[in-house]
């Protein structure tokens, strides 16, 4: 395994070039951050490294005592650990597009801040991007304090990808973008648990979009543009990695993968005020709707 193990710490080790980046955005969340780096402290494979760019009113996130811990402990365990400040805020897609371009690996993650990854999420992830060979998989977020709350309506739409992922048209016109409702709530945990997989296995299924957990093929990425329409936005916006994922989608297709080891921490937003859709402003021929 890549992961330096408890007996080696005190003992020098050479890096390795690292398979996977780790790109983390953050902004007045050091509580959740040091539980997401805690995430990561437990993933073996393959090699990564991570790059943290906050933006915080005040001090950044990782000078709080629990993220800068963690942030030792992952250097300790052998990983590739960039802080950096990136200001003024310019909206999220300016925000991601910055990280993108200090990615240096084949694959990348664009991790949120407030996700807690299960052990062996990062192998599933990488694995499934090698095998499908798409642009992009994910692991769609699960909030756990839903889990009683069943929603086999919402659950309607899901189709597992059969022989292979392939480029695929979302809109909001197009039959693809009813699947949405798919990650509400706990509707990962119980759609991964009705498969019944074994521990290391995966499927993977449809989507509309993926939110706070999605690898790419970084090259691919790059190719249909990241988030290069950041510009064309007011700072107030979401639906930035929508608007990415529809482009990727297109051209090399994309997937969820289930069991979903990603776990959302439902901790308030840092950006209530989101007036504008992304996608509305990069796909203009889209009548633009609330909600």
């Amino acid at each position: 395994m890549s992961r330096i193990r408890s007996a080696r710490w005190g003992t020098a080790a050479d890096p390795q070039p690292p398979r996977l980046d780790v790109l983390i955005p953050t902004r007045d969340r050091a509580a959740e951050l040091a539980v997401t780096l805690a995430g990561l402290a437990g993933q073996d494979d393959p090699d990564f490294a991570v790059v943290v760019s906050d933006q915080s009113d005040g001090a950044p996130d990782w000078e709080h005592p629990a993220v800068a811990a963690m942030v030792r402990v992952l250097r300790t365990q052998g990983r590739s650990v960039q802080l950096t400040r990136h200001l003024p805020r310019q909206g999220m897609s300016e925000h991601r597009q910055y990280l993108l371009d200090c990615a240096r690996s084949g694959q990348v993650l664009f991790l949120d801040n407030d996700v807690w990854l299960e052990p062996g999420s990062l192998e599933r992830m990488s694995q499934a991007l090698d095998t499908l060979g798409c642009g992009f998989v994910g692991m769609a977020v699960t909030g756990l304090s839903y889990l009683a709350d069943d929603r086999p309506a919402e659950r309607a739409a899901f189709e597992l990808w059969q022989d292979g992922v392939r480029p695929e048209l979302i809109r909001r016109s197009e039959p693809g973008f009813s699947r949405w409702p798919l990650h509400n709530a706990a509707n990962p945990t119980h759609l991964g648990a009705a498969l019944n997989v074994g521990p290391d296995q995966w499927r993977a299924y449809r989507i509309a979009w993926l939110g706070g957990c999605v690898l790419y093929d970084r090259a691919r990425l790059v190719e249909c543009g990241g988030f290069d329409f950041w510009d064309a936005l007011p700072r107030d916006h979401s639906g930035e990695d929508v608007a990415a994922q529809w482009r990727v989608m297109e051209k090399y297709g994309g997937a969820g993968i289930l069991p979903s080891g990603a776990v959302h921490l439902e901790s308030p937003t840092t950006l209530p005020h989101r007036p504008v859709d992304a996608f509305d402003v990069v796909f203009p021929s889209e009548p633009a709707t609330t909600g």
